[in-house]
């Protein structure tokens, strides 16, 4: 019964959402996807664990996956083990980028270590995230609120969002005027030191042709 629960969850997340995702993972190695996230941001993420191959039999039940989340300054913000199924959920204490890595749970004694998986995640940012069971509940008092909820918390998701952007819109912003005021006086310096080079070369010309007594 709670597989099946799980099972009806994540297809329900990954059909239902454009922002799903998959991607390959050997076995015994880590691999992490990037996400810019603003601060204070609950993050929830759902993942589903298969064999690369589909002709392959699932005759491997210790089959897992650890996932660790790390933040800008790298510090482990989450480490948690799983099922083939899962869902993970974190706040963001920056903004920035974070790292949500991946990893088997496989030793290295295992039959089958080194072989090719395929996680599918979903990574969902904002509270209260829709229900699949609430959503198929219809007419009802409790369904409206909770998508109001739903709603609200978006909302504030986007505006968190928007201050994270223009944080970041302000900091490239000064770095382009630094990055162009060190290329002006570099130009400055450059122009100074023709300047210079050109004078002494004159004048070694003229004490040159002085002493020559050519002029």
């Amino acid at each position: 019964m709670m597989n099946s629960r799980w099972t009806y969850l994540l297809i329900a997340c990954f059909g239902s959402l454009a922002s799903a995702m998959y991607f390959d993972l050997v076995q015994q190695k880590e691999k992490c996807i990037i996400e810019e996230i603003p601060e204070d941001t609950l993050v929830t993420g759902y993942f589903f664990l298969e064999h690369w191959d589909e002709k392959k039999q699932d005759n491997t039940p210790h089959l897992g996956l650890t996932v660790t989340v790390k933040d800008p300054n790298h510090e482990v913000l989450l480490m948690k083990r799983f099922g083939r199924y899962g869902k993970f959920t974190f706040t963001s204490h920056a903004s920035g980028q974070h790292f949500i890595c991946a990893k088997s749970n496989s030793t290295r004694f295992s039959v089958f270590a080194g072989e090719r998986l395929k996680v599918h995640m979903d990574v969902q940012m904002g509270e209260h995230v829709i229900d699949p069971s609430a959503e198929k509940a219809k007419d009802t008092v409790k369904t409206m609120e909770y998508k109001i909820r739903h709603l609200i918390d978006q909302i504030q998701y986007i505006s968190k969002q928007q201050d994270f952007q223009r944080d970041r819109e302000e900091t490239f912003r000064q770095m382009s005027e630094e990055t162009n005021g060190n290329v002006l006086w570099w130009a400055i310096i450059q122009t100074l030191i023709l300047l210079t080079v050109g004078v002494w070369q004159m004048r070694s010309l003229k004490n040159f042709l002085i002493e020559k007594k050519l002029v």
